[in-house]
C-alpha cells in the first residue's frame, strides 16, 4: 500500500531523514520507534507532504506521491492523526467532524460516535474544554471521517494516562481489524507491541532494524543500544 524508498528529509541544511524505506502492506499497522530526535516525526510529515522529501520516493497504492500537497495526499486517501493532537479551541468536537468528513466511504459522523462514545457526549463541547485523551479520540476521529484507507498516527500516546494508552491500543487494534492500515510512530514500545505487525528501529534518521514485534522483544541488543531499554 505505502512504500518509502530511500527518503531523504531536510530542514534547511540539516539533513533530518537519511534513506529511509520501509512498506505498510493493506490490512496492517506498522510501527517506527525510536528515542527523542530520530526523525520519525519529520518522516511522518513526508508521507503527508508537510515536509517534502529532497530525494527518494513516497508512493502510495502505485501512485507517486512524493511531491503532492498534504490536500491531494488526503484525496488519495491518506489521512494523519497528528502529535499534539492540534484542535482548533474555538471549535465544538461536531464541528470539528462536519469540517473534516468526505463522504466517500463507510465512516461518518455516528460511527465515530459509536467509536468514541465520550465525544458524542461531548459533541456540542468546544475543543478548549476536553482533556486530553478526549482530545486525542477528536483527533482520531477526525482523521477517520475522511474515509481514508491508511491513518498515519504520530505519537497517538503522548501525555495520556496508562488507562488511555490501553485504550488508544485497544482503538488501533479495532481500526486495523476494521481493514485499515496503520503506519504508527511511537515512543511508547509496549503499545507499539501490542498493535504492530511489523516494527522498524531509527536511529539519527535511518532504519536501523525492521523486524516483528517478537523479534525485537527478544533483541536485548538492539534494545538496549537504539531504544534504551
Amino acid at each position: 500500500m505505502l512504500e518509502l524508498h530511500d527518503v531523504h528529509v531536510y530542514y534547511g541544511e540539516s539533513h533530518v531523514v537519511q534513506g529511509v524505506s520501509l512498506q505498510v502492506p493493506e490490512h496492517t499497522c506498522v510501527a517506527v520507534v525510536d528515542r527523542n530526535g530520530a526523525g520519525k516525526t519529520t518522516l511522518m510529515r513526508a508521507v503527508m507532504g508537510l515536509t517534502p522529501a529532497r530525494q527518494g520516493q513516497i508512493r502510495y497504492r502505485g501512485h507517486d506521491i512524493t511531491r503532492l500537497t498534504p490536500e491531494q495526499i488526503l484525496q488519495h486517501g491518506v489521512a494523519l492523526v497528528p502529535q499534539g493532537r492540534r484542535v482548533f479551541r474555538s471549535l465544538t468536537v461536531e464541528e470539528h467532524l462536519r469540517l473534516a468528513y468526505v463522504p466517500r466511504g463507510s465512516w461518518n459522523i455516528d460511527r465515530v460516535f459509536e467509536l468514541f462514545p465520550q465525544l458524542a457526549r461531548r459533541r456540542r463541547n468546544r475543543g478548549s474544554q476536553l482533556s486530553g485523551g478526549e482530545q486525542q479520540m477528536l483527533a482520531i476521529a477526525r482523521a477517520l471521517v475522511t474515509n481514508p484507507a491508511l491513518v498515519v498516527m504520530d505519537e497517538p500516546s503522548e501525555g495520556l494516562s496508562p488507562l488511555l494508552v490501553k485504550e488508544t491500543g485497544r482503538i488501533v487494534q479495532e481500526l486495523k481489524n476494521s481493514g485499515l492500515a496503520i503506519l504508527l510512530v511511537e515512543q511508547n514500545l509496549p503499545l507499539a507491541f501490542s498493535v504492530a505487525d511489523r516494527m522498524y528501529v531509527m536511529s539519527t534518521g535511518t532504519v536501523v532494524w525492521e523486524g516483528t514485534p517478537e523479534a525485537l522483544q527478544q533483541d536485548e541488543a538492539v534494545k538496549a543500544r537504539y531504544l534504551g531499554v
